[in-house]
């Protein structure tokens, strides 16, 4: 038996506050916020990290090109099986 995993969001459209200005700066060309942020929707201070570790991690100094980052991300995606 298989069970989806469900985390409570809140939608772009109804955040408010520091949440609905992280969301402003956050927005895709698609038009919308990626899910695997949104999860921080409930722990704004969290989603502020979770950006800040992404950004120093891909943008930071580092020995690693660009490239070779989005490389392992995706290596890493794959061997936990993320759909995204």
């Amino acid at each position: 038996m298989s069970k989806t995993p469900w985390i409570n969001v809140i939608p772009e459209a109804e955040a408010e506050g520091d949440l609905a200005e992280q969301y402003a700066g956050l927005i895709e060309p698609w038009g919308g916020v990626d899910n695997i942020l949104k999860i921080h929707s409930l722990n704004p201070e969290s989603l502020r990290a979770h950006v800040l570790l992404y950004k120093t991690l891909m943008y930071g100094k580092s020995p690693l090109r660009r490239p070779q980052r989005e490389m392992i991300a995706v290596v890493a995606s794959a061997a936990n099986h993320c759909r995204y």
